[in-house]
Protein backbone atom coordinates (compact mmCIF):
# COMPACT_ATOMS: atom_id res chain seq x y z
CA UNK A 1 0.00 0.00 0.00
CA UNK A 2 1.66 3.08 -0.59
CA UNK A 3 1.89 5.44 1.99
CA UNK A 4 0.98 9.12 0.33
CA UNK A 5 -1.99 9.18 -2.38
CA UNK A 6 -1.98 11.18 -5.50
CA UNK A 7 -3.69 14.25 -5.22
CA UNK A 8 -6.20 13.02 -7.32
CA UNK A 9 -6.68 10.49 -4.79
CA UNK A 10 -6.97 12.77 -1.94
CA UNK A 11 -9.13 14.98 -3.72
CA UNK A 12 -11.83 11.81 -4.18
CA UNK A 13 -11.76 11.07 -0.42
CA UNK A 14 -12.02 14.17 1.16
CA UNK A 15 -15.05 14.46 -1.70
CA UNK A 16 -16.39 10.62 -0.22
CA UNK A 17 -16.08 11.73 3.48
CA UNK A 18 -18.02 14.89 2.73
CA UNK A 19 -20.52 13.23 0.95
CA UNK A 20 -20.99 10.96 3.57
CA UNK A 21 -20.93 13.45 6.04
CA UNK A 22 -23.92 15.61 4.46
CA UNK A 23 -26.14 12.43 2.91
CA UNK A 24 -24.61 9.60 5.42
CA UNK A 25 -23.88 8.36 1.93
CA UNK A 26 -21.37 8.38 -1.04
CA UNK A 27 -22.29 6.51 -3.97
CA UNK A 28 -20.59 6.91 -7.62
CA UNK A 29 -23.20 8.98 -9.67
CA UNK A 30 -23.04 11.32 -6.31
CA UNK A 31 -19.56 11.99 -6.30
CA UNK A 32 -19.78 12.51 -10.07
CA UNK A 33 -21.93 15.10 -10.08
CA UNK A 34 -20.72 16.90 -6.94
CA UNK A 35 -16.96 16.81 -9.52
CA UNK A 36 -18.58 17.40 -12.36
CA UNK A 37 -16.97 14.72 -14.20
CA UNK A 38 -18.12 11.32 -16.02
CA UNK A 39 -19.00 8.17 -13.74
CA UNK A 40 -16.95 5.78 -15.55
CA UNK A 41 -13.51 8.06 -14.32
CA UNK A 42 -14.88 7.66 -10.85
CA UNK A 43 -15.24 3.81 -11.20
CA UNK A 44 -11.97 4.13 -12.43
CA UNK A 45 -10.35 5.92 -9.66
CA UNK A 46 -12.89 3.86 -6.66
CA UNK A 47 -10.63 0.60 -7.84
CA UNK A 48 -7.74 2.11 -7.46
CA UNK A 49 -9.11 3.75 -4.23
CA UNK A 50 -9.98 0.09 -3.01
CA UNK A 51 -6.59 -1.87 -4.23
CA UNK A 52 -4.74 0.69 -2.35
CA UNK A 53 -7.06 0.02 0.90
CA UNK A 54 -8.74 2.98 1.41
CA UNK A 55 -12.10 2.49 0.26
CA UNK A 56 -14.90 -0.61 0.32
CA UNK A 57 -17.46 -0.94 -2.75
CA UNK A 58 -20.52 -1.76 -1.03
CA UNK A 59 -22.40 -2.27 -4.33
CA UNK A 60 -26.50 -1.49 -4.33
CA UNK A 61 -26.23 -0.70 -0.47
CA UNK A 62 -24.38 2.07 1.34
CA UNK A 63 -22.20 2.80 -1.47
CA UNK A 64 -18.40 3.59 -0.76
CA UNK A 65 -17.13 3.58 2.87
CA UNK A 66 -13.85 4.67 3.64
CA UNK A 67 -11.24 2.22 5.49
CA UNK A 68 -9.99 3.26 8.62
CA UNK A 69 -7.17 4.46 6.83
CA UNK A 70 -9.04 5.72 4.22
CA UNK A 71 -11.16 7.88 6.53
CA UNK A 72 -7.49 9.31 8.36
CA UNK A 73 -6.46 10.36 4.56
CA UNK A 74 -9.75 12.23 4.44
CA UNK A 75 -10.08 13.77 7.76
CA UNK A 76 -6.16 14.95 7.13
CA UNK A 77 -7.30 16.78 3.96
CA UNK A 78 -10.00 17.96 5.50
CA UNK A 79 -8.26 19.38 8.37
CA UNK A 80 -5.78 21.11 5.72
CA UNK A 81 -8.23 22.66 3.70
CA UNK A 82 -10.14 24.25 6.54
CA UNK A 83 -7.12 25.81 8.03
CA UNK A 84 -6.35 27.20 4.56
CA UNK A 85 -9.77 28.45 4.48
CA UNK A 86 -9.65 29.90 7.73
CA UNK A 87 -6.18 31.63 7.45
CA UNK A 88 -7.46 33.07 3.40
CA UNK A 89 -10.25 34.64 5.35
CA UNK A 90 -8.91 36.64 7.72
CA UNK A 91 -6.46 37.90 4.63
CA UNK A 92 -9.91 39.39 3.35
CA UNK A 93 -9.35 37.70 0.36
CA UNK A 94 -13.04 36.96 -2.00
CA UNK A 95 -14.38 33.62 -1.85
CA UNK A 96 -13.54 32.64 -5.41
CA UNK A 97 -9.90 33.45 -5.25
CA UNK A 98 -9.68 31.89 -2.17
CA UNK A 99 -11.24 28.66 -3.86
CA UNK A 100 -8.45 29.00 -6.75
CA UNK A 101 -5.53 29.12 -4.61
CA UNK A 102 -7.18 26.73 -2.33
CA UNK A 103 -7.21 23.56 -4.50
CA UNK A 104 -3.74 24.74 -6.13
CA UNK A 105 -1.88 24.71 -3.02
CA UNK A 106 -3.47 22.16 -0.78
CA UNK A 107 -1.84 19.32 -1.78
CA UNK A 108 1.61 21.42 -2.34
CA UNK A 109 2.11 22.02 2.07
CA UNK A 110 4.14 19.93 4.08
CA UNK A 111 2.16 18.94 7.87
CA UNK A 112 4.52 21.58 9.03
CA UNK A 113 3.89 24.25 7.06
CA UNK A 114 -0.07 24.14 7.63
CA UNK A 115 0.59 23.72 11.41
CA UNK A 116 2.65 26.84 11.23
CA UNK A 117 -0.92 28.83 9.00
CA UNK A 118 -2.87 27.33 11.98
CA UNK A 119 -0.83 28.64 14.30
CA UNK A 120 -0.70 32.17 12.41
CA UNK A 121 -4.28 32.28 11.86
CA UNK A 122 -5.00 31.68 15.81
CA UNK A 123 -2.48 34.54 16.74
CA UNK A 124 -4.35 36.71 14.27
CA UNK A 125 -7.56 35.64 15.56
CA UNK A 126 -6.18 36.62 19.05
CA UNK A 127 -4.60 39.58 17.99
CA UNK A 128 -7.33 41.27 15.24
CA UNK A 129 -5.41 44.75 16.09
CA UNK A 130 -1.94 43.42 14.47
CA UNK A 131 -3.94 41.95 11.71
CA UNK A 132 -5.94 45.17 11.26
CA UNK A 133 -2.30 46.78 10.78
CA UNK A 134 -1.36 44.10 8.68
CA UNK A 135 -4.28 44.17 6.31
CA UNK A 136 -3.82 48.24 6.07
CA UNK A 137 -0.43 47.99 5.11
CA UNK A 138 -0.47 45.82 2.00
CA UNK A 139 -0.05 48.34 -1.17
CA UNK A 140 -3.25 48.40 -3.04
CA UNK A 141 -4.37 45.44 -5.61
CA UNK A 142 -3.69 46.96 -9.21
Amino acid sequence: MENTPSQSAEDYLERILELVQETGQARVVDIANSLNIRQASVTNMVKKLCELGYVDHEKYKRGLVLTKEGRSVAQRIQRRHATLSRFFSLLELDSETQRRDIEGIEHHLSRDTVRSLEDLASFFEKNPEVLKSFLKSRPEAG
